[in-house]
């Protein structure tokens, strides 16, 4: 193991973000950075000195070895993972698009989902049903629709997720700000009690089958799609107009005050979303 493995090894010990497939696929690659630094000449370096030249030379051995952009970037998330918690924000910079990296694919084709009544009632399992609710009202993903402890994430004004529900092991909170979101959450309260979405007598990998099957008998092709119209509509809010792509005015056409509250209302939609860089908008909003 090199230095820079052990120093990597002993901040896991501490930081267990997310659940443990999310740990080891972290520790993962995390470690391959540290063996691929220590085999272009860094040997000996101590976790405190990495910094973005070592990531690029990381980066640019990657690209050679023709590893594709998606594998580079979620070694990326790791490394800005790592940059955080020893108080350097900016490692791995906050775009990949610094890296020649082209990022997700972005389309023109709109996949935001409605939830109607119709599809509901075709949903006969509750925890199915209701976490598709979960999904439309707060924008969350399908995992944590499963994982939440309804009871516990109720903070009033705001639900508050942990981070061992969470993709990326980040913790988020997200407001409540409608009628449906209060309604959705208090049914989630009174079919989970105490517990999280997921059946007590199922695991989650069970509950999983139990909901892939679901969405395929309600007709939609993946709920993630509840995540996109709820990232529309919240922009719709936030800002007085349609996203792009909803038939909106695209970025380059707002005038300087609304481009500040586009990228104000994008990055709040981020967050709310539990994603880090507000490029990631661009899937959801348009451009």
């Amino acid at each position: 193991m090199t230095p820079l493995q052990w120093d990597i090894q002993k901040l896991l010990r501490v930081n267990r973000d997310g659940s443990r497939t999310t740990q080891y696929q972290r520790k993962m690659m995390a470690f391959r950075f540290a063996k691929d630094i220590d085999a272009l000449g860094c040997r000996g370096i101590r976790l405190p000195s990495i910094g973005n030249r070592h990531v690029n030379k990381a980066v640019n051995r990657w690209k050679q070895q023709g590893l594709s952009d998606t594998t580079i970037m979620n070694r990326l998330s790791a490394i800005r993972w790592l940059g955080h918690k020893i108080g350097k924000p900016n490692l791995g910079y906050d775009s990949n698009r610094a890296f020649g990296l082209n990022g997700r694919s972005q389309t023109s084709v709109n996949k935001a989902q409605s939830l109607t009544v119709t599809v509901t009632r075709q949903v006969t399992d509750p925890y199915t049903r209701v976490g598709f609710k979960l999904q439309a009202g707060f924008g969350l993903r399908r995992s944590e629709a499963m994982k939440i402890q309804p009871r516990w994430a109720d903070r009033g004004t705001k639900l508050v997720l942990k981070g061992s529900w969470t993709k990326g092991g980040r913790p988020r909170e997200i407001p409540i700000r409608t009628a449906y979101q209060r309604g959705v959450l208090e049914e989630a309260k009174r079919l989970a009690g105490n517990g999280s979405m997921i059946p007590p007598h199922k695991s989650y990998k069970q509950h999983l089958h139990t909901w892939e099957y679901e969405t395929r008998k309600a007709g939609l092709s993946k709920t993630h799609g509840l995540r996109h119209a709820y990232a529309q509509t919240r922009y719709h809010e936030l800002t007085g107009w349609k996203s792009p792509m909803q038939g909106g005015p695209s970025r380059d056409t707002l005038s300087g005050k609304q481009r500040e509250l586009d990228i104000q209302a994008r990055q709040q939609i981020a967050e709310e979303l539990g994603h880090a860089r507000i490029s990631i908008t661009y899937v959801y909003l348009g451009r």
